[in-house]
């Protein structure tokens, strides 16, 4: 099997949330729907929900895989940890809503509004587990290989140019222009003398002192 970088959690996770999200909001709309449109909204409901219950297993297998394979350090793994517990209300709550579903529709009962509720209440904790979720990985970056180098004071890397990071072109009123400070008529004036008392010349070859 290939290997998915950094695991396989974050493929599935997208489809449980969009899914169960879905069904939550479709549950919440169906019973304001009219007929003859009624009926088919609810089994596009039901059958979103079982869907996203399928995909909801599969994403908590990869979701623990990743808890117990991904390099952490305390913060991040105390972060991880609390998003471990909320998904794991979120799978307890959402497996119940299934099993509940199913069995009343062998039944042939409808689905009252106690489940109604009972779907926003587990929407709710699934969203509060993505939110977790997606603070693991944008403010801690667990699974994440490798981050921007930043570079400078304002946390940006401008040196797009050469290696020195200075651009070719001449600025005026810098020292690569020697005409604003009259350089040029004054070394070739003063000759050997002014090359002995110049100024030291710093690093990246520029005079700083004017």
């Amino acid at each position: 099997m290939f290997t998915i970088i950094p695991n396989w959690h974050p493929i599935f996770v997208h489809f449980t949330v969009g899914l169960l999200s879905l069904a939550v909001i479709l549950f919440a709309v169906t019973p304001f729907v009219k007929s003859p449109l009624k009926e088919q909204w609810i089994t596009v409901s039901r059958w979103t929900l079982w869907f996203g219950a399928g995909f909801m297993v599969i994403t908590g297998l990869t979701g623990w895989d990743a808890y117990n394979t991904v390099a952490h350090d305390t913060p991040s793994h105390l972060a991880m940890t609390e998003h471990r517990n909320w998904a794991i209300a979120t799978i307890s709550l959402f497996l119940a809503l299934t099993a509940w579903s199913i069995h009343w529709i062998r039944n042939n009962k409808s689905l009252g509004t106690a489940f109604m509720v009972s779907m926003l209440i587990a929407g709710s904790v699934l969203a509060s587990t993505a939110w977790h979720g997606g603070e693991v990985v944008y403010r801690y970056g667990l699974g994440v290989m490798s981050l921007p180098k930043a570079e400078g004071g304002d946390g940006h890397d401008h040196s797009h140019g050469d290696d020195a990071g200075h651009s070719s072109d001449v600025v005026p009123g810098s020292q690569g222009d020697h005409k604003a400070h009259g350089s040029d008529n004054h070394h070739d004036d003063l000759g050997l003398d002014a090359v002995d008392k110049a100024p030291a010349m710093n690093d990246d070859g520029h005079d700083h002192q004017h």
